[in-house]
């Protein structure tokens, strides 16, 4: 590709797709095709056009959906829109696995082949898939299917979502998976973003909505407590329309952020700070701490943050909260803007939720068309508004700082800490950046008091917790248990088994443990002293069906290609980190012994010099399968 301004020519198709987003060119420097007396004399844009460089990642998103790959002609039409480089929007560009900078079919189908899809039989669903339809990344019948890491579906593993660029595009999940059904969904017209295809290649069930008469797609099969006393996150999944904010209301919805404006800002604070509420997505921080310096900070606008781009393999409980209860993501993201101060919030979502963003959208353009966001929220003169940032996949954005320069419109990398996030954050102003679980337990402190939330679960860990339980189970799916419930609790709830050969925790990034280890409490200390990890609440049951070395391998492998390369550490450490477990797949003892040792050289030098979690953490799950389960002996 040729990153040179003017050097190449975008098509109608991706002039339109553009200006929809950006509006039409005001100049010829921005890209019109003609040039006036005052486009000669002086050159219009200037700092304004570059604090638009936020849109470039919207923009990608604009040419990929209309056209399925972002073109050269196509590329440089935004970057001069936007008055970016084009050699910085192409390192933007391909830094996204979901974009392609090559020409491919309009209908891509992602299948994903990651850990709980791995241990369903997702090599099965690409080798017939290779046998009937070609190689992958290979272009038949106007369709192409390709390999992909988790796409947060593993309840109904083996998974594809089959994507379909236009002028209206579209997209349907194909969940379970097969080669049949996957090449179904790749030829038969789909459906509006998010909603099943026409083709009958995604089994969906659907469900009256009291009071709304509305038939809905089924997200509560995701829960399998759905409905059972003693929920408190999942207690509207499945019960109401996710489409109807008067039935949310109607189940208790607003009456926190009602209560909310009663307590003020840092009245608010001190109840989230006393409810011991701490962070849900594996760093365990305590929520209160951050929004407090977060709002003492004197550098205005603040901002807020949603981390809604789970993309740990076998995380899917923040997906489940936003498909089944919108609504409650966008009153608890209200309350924490009020709090820190912030009036605006960014909501980064997974670019592979495409039905959870059609939900998000509706719910946020109802909430704003009824008085619950926008200038005058509730009436009470606090102005907050919520903005949704679609990511492309990468996994690196799941931090916190790599979510900002993606937002920002630069390559997701993670920042150097200090300056921390509450100090400099977003467009270096203060941020506090939480995500959906962490947020929507603030619903429940608020209306409950922080003493009757902190009664439930330990000491330490308070409240309820979510656990994403996939793999070998009868009844993969979100599970929300007390803090303190033992393992072993857990596997009954979703039924273990015949054989249990491990259990992953905290998925790539975690830890194994046997199956004489079930009595781990689950919570972030319990899990802590038996040497493992809470994480982001995943728990990947395998039977003694499962390769364990080729599990290994893939996790191995996923660390690699998701590594941004940025720090050396990472970037050679997880390339040697697959080289070896390649290496020794098929051997034990002796033979495997000095690849072992060069493994635990590499991996202590990718947790202590790596600049961030994902290379920090690379080596864990490999550590614990060959320290607690004996891998290669």
């Amino acid at each position: 590709m040729d990153l040179r301004f003017g050097a190449g020519k975008p098509t109608d198709e991706e002039r339109a797709a553009v200006d929809a987003l950006l509006g039409p060119p005001e100049s010829a420097w921005e890209g019109a095709d003609d040039r006036n007396d005052t486009d000669l004399r002086w050159a219009r844009g200037g700092r304004e056009a570059r604090e638009r460089r936020e849109l470039l990642l919207p923009g990608l998103h604009a040419l990929n959906d209309r056209v399925g790959w972002i073109s050269e002609g196509g590329l440089d039409y935004l970057c001069r829109r936007l008055t970016v480089p084009p050699a910085e929007g192409y390192g933007v560009a391909t830094f996204y696995a979901m974009f392609a900078v090559k020409p491919r079919p309009a209908t891509v189908v992602h299948v994903c082949t990651d850990l709980a899809c791995a241990a369903r039989g997702s090599a099965r669903v690409c080798a017939e898939l290779e046998r009937d339809l070609g190689p992958a990344g290979s272009a038949g019948s106007g369709a192409v299917w390709q390999p992909s890491p988790c796409l947060g579906l593993c309840e109904r593993a083996p998974a594809a979502l089959a994507i379909r660029a236009g002028e209206a595009p579209q997209a349907a999940v194909v969940a379970p998976a097969t080669a049949e059904a996957v090449a179904d969904a790749a030829s038969a017209p789909h459906a509006a973003p998010g909603e099943p295809p026409a083709a009958a290649a995604v089994p969906q069930t659907g469900a009256t909505v009291p009071q709304t008469g509305a038939t809905v797609p089924q997200t509560g099969a995701a829960v399998p407590q759905t409905g059972a006393d003693g929920l408190v996150l999942l207690r509207r999944v499945g019960v109401v329309d996710p489409g109807s904010l008067d039935d949310y209301r109607t189940h208790g919805g607003y009456a926190a952020l009602r209560r909310a404006f009663t307590l003020g800002p840092a009245g608010v604070i001190r109840e989230v700070t006393e409810a011991g509420l701490v962070g849900r997505g594996g760093a365990a921080f305590p929520t209160g701490r951050k929004w407090a310096a977060t709002a003492q900070q004197p550098d205005h606008p603040h901002y807020l943050v949603c981390n809604a781009d789970e993309s740990e393999p076998g995380t899917f409980k923040d997906r489940v909260l936003m498909e089944g209860d919108p609504y409650a993501l966008i009153e608890a993201m209200t309350i924490a803007g009020y709090a820190t101060g912030a009036h605006r919030g960014y909501l980064y979502l997974r670019g592979e939720y495409p039905r959870a963003l059609l939900r998000l959208r509706t719910a946020i353009d109802r909430a704003r068309a009824r008085g619950f966001l926008g200038e005058d929220v509730m009436g009470q003169g606090f102005a907050f508004d919520i903005e949704i940032r679609r990511g492309a996949g990468a996994y690196i954005c799941g931090e916190e700082t790599a979510i900002f320069n993606s937002i920002e419109g630069r390559r997701g990398e993670p920042r150097s800490k200090p300056p921390f996030p509450v100090e400099k954050g977003l467009f270096g102003k203060p941020t506090a950046v939480n995500n959906v679980e962490t947020l929507v337990n603030v619903l429940p402190i608020l209306i409950e008091g922080a003493q009757a939330y902190a009664r439930t679960g330990t000491g330490t860990s308070t409240g309820t917790k979510l656990f994403c339980v996939s793999g070998t189970v009868a009844r993969p799916g979100v599970y929300e248990l007390p803090f303190g419930a033992t393992l072993g609790e857990l596997l009954e709830l979703a039924g273990p088994p015949g054989t249990l050969r491990a259990v992953l925790l905290g998925g790539a990034a975690g830890g194994f443990v046997r199956p004489d280890e079930l009595d781990v409490p689950l919570t972030f200390e319990g899990t802590r002293a038996a040497g493992t990890t809470l994480g982001s609440g995943v728990v990947l049951v395998l039977d003694d069906s499962v390769d364990l070395p080729r599990i290994l391998l893939r996790i191995a492998e996923f660390f690699r290609d998701e590594s941004c390369g940025q720090c050396v550490p990472c970037r050679v450490g997880t390339v040697r980190q697959e080289e070896a477990l390649h290496r020794i797949k098929d051997l034990t003892g002796a033979a495997a012994a000095g690849d072992i040792a060069l493994l635990r050289e590499v991996g202590r030098a990718m947790r202590d010099a790596s600049i961030c979690g994902l290379g920090q953490t690379a080596w864990n799950a490999v550590e614990s399968a060959i320290d607690r389960l004996g891998a290669f002996k």
